[in-house]
């Protein structure tokens, strides 16, 4: 995405001498672009990616400049360290502006803000502290010496352990200023001489022209806004431990649905490829083994009571293991945590789901739409698959869970008899040849 003159500054509000008239040179004679690249959330995987590729590829085209728009909280599985590096070893001159307005850099993503050689901030916005340096290390000392810009390294000793909001950072020499808006940045940076590792380069980023008979700046070349890809946006939105839960949460439920209809539908699919997407956020996130295998033994739990028929003390283990491992679900830093109402919705959906939506399909599914539970004492159905104990029959067309006494089991497609109805399992035994328990139980019919 490119913008010209959409972006317009009143030049008597900028307090800045006109340095071009309309008609300078464009890009093709040396004004190669302004490259605007959005870094939101946290710095993971793909959004380091996102940054070192933008590097590369601004000093590839041989851009004016390299502007990161940040809104970050600090990093996760990725070395911060490493890209201010990169931002340092620059060929181009990078700039880093945190915004729009509200936006904050901590952690690891304040330490990219300080490598730059100018950094400014948005009205409203907030910089520092950057310990820890990474969300999912809290713990890790902060190295003594910083690739941070030499001319900020009093105001970088300051949000070491400190949040400055844009105002105080600029007056601890923190910040180079303050930008209300991106269009400004880039007007502002018009005549700035910033250091690169090739150098230093004079910048010429505005030109002048009248709009309504008044003169207005504008950038004298495209500016090309970059951010994450499609898939890059999805990889990083997983990586996000609110939305690894809840794919987890949905996943486990989708998949335990499934497996009491005894199919594989939609809803098996989409419960797999949700649990894929929650493994995929962990394997970013500093999550703790044993509480994913609580997760685990809440589905476990929720299963074996669906399959008893009702509400029972593996109910209970369930849903208290469910609380305990979303709450400790991810370590490292407090921030990282999902949000105690997302817990609670997380937590209120399973349980709901569980104690009415299975009960009420199970008895939908394998209930007679004719006669009453006990009036099927006696009749004839098939096995859907091994019986021994349990397993599933279909009766009168419908489908209903069955057991089977252990010395007779069935075998899928024989034919059973019904000879006793408990809650809404079906007690059965093979039309010939049952045992003798089962026979003395209620009347038949032959």
């Amino acid at each position: 995405m490119c913008i010209g003159a959409a972006l317009v500054v009143p030049d008597a509000a900028s307090g800045v001498a006109p340095t071009r008239i309309a008609g300078a040179p464009s890009s093709s004679a040396g004004f190669n672009g302004i490259d605007v690249v959005q870094i939101e959330g946290l710095l993971d995987p793909p959004n380091a990616a996102l940054a070192r590729d933008a590097i590369h590829d601004a000093e590839r085209r041989g851009s004016t400049a390299l502007i990161f728009q940040l809104d970050s909280s600090g990093a996760v599985a990725s070395d911060p360290m490493a890209l201010a590096l990169a931002i340092r070893a620059a060929r181009i001159p990078v700039v880093v502006w945190v915004g729009p307005a509200g936006s904050s850099a901590g952690g690891g993503s304040a330490l990219l803000a300080e490598s730059a050689p100018l950094l400014y901030l948005a009205s409203n916005a907030h910089l520092g502290a950057i310990r820890p340096l990474r969300l999912d290390e809290p713990d890790a000392a902060v190295p003594a010496e910083l690739p941070v810009e030499p001319g900020r390294a009093a105001g970088v000793a300051v949000i070491r352990t400190r949040q400055l909001d844009a105002q105080a950072a600029v007056k601890a020499h923190a910040a180079d200023g303050i930008r209300p808006v991106i269009g400004d940045v880039i007007i502002g940076l018009d005549g700035k001489t910033v250091r690169t590792a090739a150098g230093p380069v004079t910048l010429s980023t505005a030109e002048v022209t009248r709009v309504g008979g008044r003169p207005r700046r504008r950038p004298n070349q495209d500016v090309r806004f970059r951010k994450l890809s499609l898939t890059g946006q999805l990889q990083h939105t997983l990586g996000t431990p609110w939305a690894a839960l809840f794919l987890f949460a949905v996943g486990g439920s989708l998949v335990l649905f499934e497996f009491f209809t005894i199919s594989i539908g939609i809803a098996g699919v989409v419960g797999a490829l949700c649990l894929a997407g929650a493994c995929f956020g962990f394997s970013h996130l500093p999550v703790h083994e044993w509480a994913i295998a609580l997760l685990c033994l809440a589905f476990l739990g929720f299963g074996i009571d669906i399959q008893a028929g009702g509400l029972g003390p593996w109910t209970v283990i369930g849903t208290s293991a469910l609380i305990a491992g979303s709450i400790w679900l991810v370590g490292g830093d407090s921030s990282l945590r999902p949000a105690w109402w997302i817990i609670v919705l997380v937590v209120l959906g399973v349980v709901t789901f569980m104690l009415g939506g299975m009960t009420a399909m199970l008895r939908s599914r394998f209930a007679t739409p004719t006669v009453g539970r006990e009036g099927m004492i006696g009749e004839l159905g098939t096995a859907d698959g091994h019986i021994d104990p349990d397993g599933f029959v279909t009766v009168r067309g419908a489908h209903w869970k069955a057991r089977t006494n252990r010395a007779t089991p069935v075998r899928r497609g024989d034919v059973v008899r019904v000879v006793a109805v408990e809650g809404l399992v079906l007690e059965v035994e093979p039309e010939t040849g049952g045992a003798k328990d089962y026979r003395d139980r209620g009347a038949r019919s032959h």
